[in-house]
């Protein structure tokens, strides 16, 4: 990724203004830029008018050329929330803005742009301040920003527009009743064509034509004749409007052709025909309460969708349910990054996490992710040192040997070559649980599903309820007889792990990894001595504080300082009764990679508190997401090996998108990837 190089000039007003260096173009108007981006792009594809009359649940979405410095991301999300405050009908609409860049700014200079923005429009304040936080660490592939409280989610594409284009998936599952999924309106704002030719070319109007569908409208300042022609022979029907500031014209198009040639008019159709799909559902049931059952509650259940958990056990009661989990990443060489499931999935997890602590500090909550930065000693590690300089700092680096040592508190081990990852952290698995079924559409009952019927029309959940079940759920409308209990949902998604196979024998059955992790209360002297921060080697290991509610999943003490570490890796073992032998291993493997922890580690560890789980694992280690082969209803989520708390949260993301006909934040070789159905994993007997 080559970030942009920008270039200070004035303008007509007497301000600062970027220009790009490798292409010599403005990033906008000297008049105005704002006004440009609402004349040009908002107005020139009737925004104000057609985003009003969005029926409920309704997604426009809208694809970019150019992301730039994010101005027109701005004016669209200020003219979303202006239209959500007149028009209240609009609450549960959605607004998705694709928008790619080769030359991305870096957060530097793009905070000293917008900062200037800021000033000049006051209005737009607050909505950078967001943005800025959310900006993403300069590296290729698509980042989700969700804004969820505007129903505003913007997908970044860096890197080639053509190739980004190119992976956007269109074609859902062949069994999926859903339409494919299309752009609603374009933002054609490359550099000029003189300037940048490779966002006019060819290649761009085959996927701008491909993405279409009739009546996709599309606006840009340029009326050069690569862009007409670009246009027109993709399909559009093009009409010269007058243009902003020192231009003249500019262009506006409808796209006049469908698949069959029919023909529409240059007038977008603003009538609410066929809005939403008609197949959309109202009511899911998701199988299983880990972190994949509750993050998939959580996407759908944003989208406006009912959500009915079902587990045998409480929630987190499998191997979701650690006192802590280490978020950071799996890393790989920065050229294969793009495609990284592992990479991708972490940053989207960090900023997904950050938006759950303002939830919980707004419900004075213990926060889900405490942010303490993380050190690998490259004991496993698929990077060198060399590879780790690829990456931008808040991402990966290698700190000094003196740096680490101070950052860790270790002293003797040789920390020459590091890697450290500023932005990891430790996820409370508790705490993510209690913010997620506080939602008003999200609901748990405690079931063990015995059958699943799929209809025409809906599916059947049949289940019983043990006599020792707590917490029981039972809705008026469930049918119950005995310990009998009947549940109807429009679709289901199976996020039972290794069990899914037991419930559908289309889901594959995976590896069972059994891991056992360690942890005890430690006293002051030993904090003294004992790593200051995560630490990754051939385990893990961590200091925290218990918080409030972690004792109702593990046992601990509120406010007592802990230190965890592991955890074992016991192939093919479902067993999940505490081993003390485990604890012994747990301490073994963590002093013969840091061999000066053994005299502040305590000698018995019979008395160490303990939890072990099961991971389940693909035999290409990538999860399981999708619809399930030959059906319209049935859908899992699973899978994710040791991973779930860094790859749930998009591949949720992922799934709920599938589910309801929406582009996906994943390319389309990435989604076959993590097919339920691809052939390899169905190998393992």
């Amino acid at each position: 990724m080559t970030p942009a190089k920008i270039v200070w000039q004035t303008d007509d007003t007497g301000n600062s203004v970027p220009v790009s260096g490798e292409f010599g173009d403005v990033y906008f108007s000297h008049v105005d830029g704002l006004a440009e981006s609402r004349h040009v792009f908002l107005n020139g594809n009737q925004l104000p008018e057609r985003l009003a009359i969005l029926a409920a649940y309704q997604c426009f979405t809208i694809a970019e050329l150019g992301f730039g410095t994010g101005l027109n991301l701005l004016a669209l999300w200020q003219l979303w929330r202006q239209l959500r405050t007149t028009h209240p009908e609009l609450i549960t609409s959605r607004l998705h803005l694709i928008t790619t860049e080769k030359h991305p700014i870096p957060l530097v200079d793009l905070t000293q742009i917008l900062t200037l923005w800021g000033q000049r429009a006051p209005e737009l304040t607050t909505l950078i301040g967001q943005l800025l936080a959310a900006y993403p660490p300069l590296i290729s592939g698509c980042h989700r920003l969700n804004f969820i409280s505007d129903n505003f989610t913007v997908d970044i594409w860096l890197g080639d527009a053509a190739e980004s284009l190119a992976k956007l998936d269109t074609q859902l599952d062949s069994h999926s009743s859903n339409q494919p999924a299309h752009i609603d309106a374009w933002f054609l704002d490359g550099f000029a064509p003189s300037c940048n030719q490779s966002l006019w070319a060819d290649s761009i109007f085959a996927q701008v034509q491909r993405l279409s569908h009739l009546g996709t409208t599309a606006a840009t300042y340029s009326c050069a004749g690569v862009v007409k022609r670009g246009l027109q022979d993709s399909g559009f029907e093009i009409k010269k409007v007058a243009g902003f500031g020192r231009k003249r014209d500019m262009l506006t198009a409808v796209m006049k052709l469908a698949k069959d040639n029919a023909s529409v008019s240059s007038e977008v159709n603003k009538s609410k025909e066929s809005p939403i799909l008609p197949n959309r559902p109202t009511h899911i049931v998701a199988i299983g309460a880990g972190i994949a059952g509750l993050m998939s509650a959580w996407s759908l259940a944003n989208r406006g969708i009912k959500v009915t958990m079902l587990d045998k056990d409480a929630p987190l009661s499998g191997a979701s349910g650690n006192p802590r989990a280490l978020l950071a990443p799996k890393m790989t060489p920065i050229h294969h990054v793009d495609e990284h499931l592992h990479t991708i999935g972490y940053l989207y997890s960090s900023r997904f996490y950050r938006y759950l602590n303002q939830q919980a500090a707004i419900h004075a909550t213990p926060p889900i992710l405490e942010p303490t930065g993380a050190l690998e000693i490259l004991v496993k590690s698929n990077v060198s040192v060399e590879e780790i300089a690829d990456y931008p700092y808040e991402m990966a680096t290698t700190l000094t040997t003196a740096q680490a040592e101070e950052i860790t508190g270790l002293s003797t081990l040789d920390l020459s070559t590091n890697l450290y990852l500023p932005q990891s952290g430790l996820v409370n698995p508790q705490a993510i649980k209690n913010i997620i079924l506080m939602h008003p559409l999200i609901t748990f009952q405690q079931l063990a599903v015995t059958h699943i019927d799929e209809t025409e029309n809906n599916v059947r959940i049949i289940g019983h309820i043990d006599n020792d079940m707590q917490g029981n759920d039972i809705k008026k409308n469930d049918t119950v007889t005995l310990d009998a209990i009947t549940l109807d949902a429009d679709s289901v998604v199976i996020c039972a792990a290794y069990e899914g196979h037991k419930l559908d024998s289309r889901i594959a059955k995976c590896r069972t990894i059994r891991g056992q992790l360690s942890w005890f209360t430690t006293t002051t002297e030993q904090q003294t001595h004992l790593p200051k921060i995560p630490l990754k080697y051939s385990g893990y290991c961590a200091p925290f504080l218990a918080q409030k509610g972690d004792a109702e999943l593990n046992t601990m003490v509120e406010g007592q300082a802990q230190f965890l570490l592991g955890a074992s890796f016991l192939d093919a073992d479902t067993d999940t009764g505490i081993r003390p032998q485990e604890n012994q291993q747990n301490r073994e493997k963590l002093i013969t990679d840091i061999p000066e922890l053994d005299s502040s580690l305590p000698t018995d560890t019979d008395n160490w508190q303990a939890r072990a789980g099961i991971r389940t694992q693909t035999i290409d280690y990538h999860p399981l997401v999708g619809l399930l082969a030959d059906s319209k209803r049935l859908w899992t989520l699973s899978a994710m090996g040791a991973k779930g708390y860094a790859l749930a949260p998009l591949c949720a993301e992922t799934l709920a998108d599938m589910m309801l006909g929406s582009f996906s934040p994943l390319s389309a070789a990435m989604i076959a990837k993590i097919s339920p159905n691809r052939a390899r994993v169905h190998a393992l007997k």
